[in-house]
């Protein structure tokens, strides 16, 4: 007789009574195939992104540490900044020998000089400074390793501690959303509802895109940003994605 009650049991608790099924997860509509439109689109590889972004400022040859520093030095210059101006403001930077203390050791004037016309480049000198300090004192000379140390250093924003993290310590610990992947999410959406900013865009990407993907997102979408999907006048003519685009109607 037990064993009959307990039958029972399992079965109404399996049946349940009246109980709605599990929602499937909420994803965009055609958005598999706008990837691998994109992916496409990408294939010749040779927007800015590709010669002259950060993952191409760097002295490859250079012992970890000192790589893991210029990559984090080239994210942070990198800010409103076009990637043309940021890989010809790191050459300059790297000619003069590119370490945590050949840093500590310049006066302002002097990297201000080296680094414009970069935006903002004034409040990127008092970052730097600050920030290369930081490594020396705290993390003896290279850069933290998990994305909530990152953005505590001074001018390194989520982004910037996202594509560290990628690029640096080859580590993916969540989406890099810049203006690029912020404008192309909403045009195409890939968020649930409008965003406003890149962070609000990053969790909304993070709730649904499959995580083996995020580390190549930003970078399809940076260049498809850069060549196709402009923010004014966006060639939606020569778009692989116009027929299945919700934006393109509009534009």
């Amino acid at each position: 007789p037990r064993q009959s009650r307990k039958r029972k049991s399992l079965a109404i608790a399996y049946e349940g009574d009246g109980a709605e099924p599990p929602r499937a997860p909420w994803e965009p509509r055609d958005w598999r195939e706008q990837l691998e439109r994109i992916r496409e689109m990408r294939s010749s590889r040779d927007a800015p992104v590709d010669d002259m972004g950060v993952q191409k400022c760097y002295d490859s040859s250079a012992p970890p540490q000192v790589m893991r520093y210029q990559v984090l030095l080239a994210l942070m210059l990198s800010s409103q900044t076009k990637d043309q101006v940021t890989s010809a403001a790191m050459l300059r930077l790297r000619r003069r020998g590119l370490t945590v203390d050949s840093v500590l050791q310049m006066d302002e004037e002097t990297l201000g000089q080296i680094i414009y016309p970069v935006g903002f480049w004034r409040n990127k000198v008092k970052y730097i400074k600050q920030t290369t300090a930081i490594l020396k004192q705290k993390y003896g000379g290279d850069i933290p390793s998990t994305v909530e140390e990152l953005v505590q250093l001074p001018g390194v924003g989520p982004k910037m501690a996202h594509l560290a993290m990628h690029i640096a310590w080859d580590s993916v610990a969540g989406i890099a959303v810049d203006t690029h992947v912020h404008r192309i999410s909403n045009r195409l959406k890939w968020v649930k509802k409008e965003t406003k900013y890149p962070e609000e865009t990053r969790v909304a990407l993070e709730e649904w895109l499959p995580r083996d993907l995020w580390k190549e997102i930003n970078w399809l979408l940076v260049g498809f940003g850069q060549q196709t999907c402009l923010p004014v006048n966006p060639r939606c003519s020569q778009c692989l994605n116009q027929d299945i685009c919700p934006a393109a109607k509009r534009l």
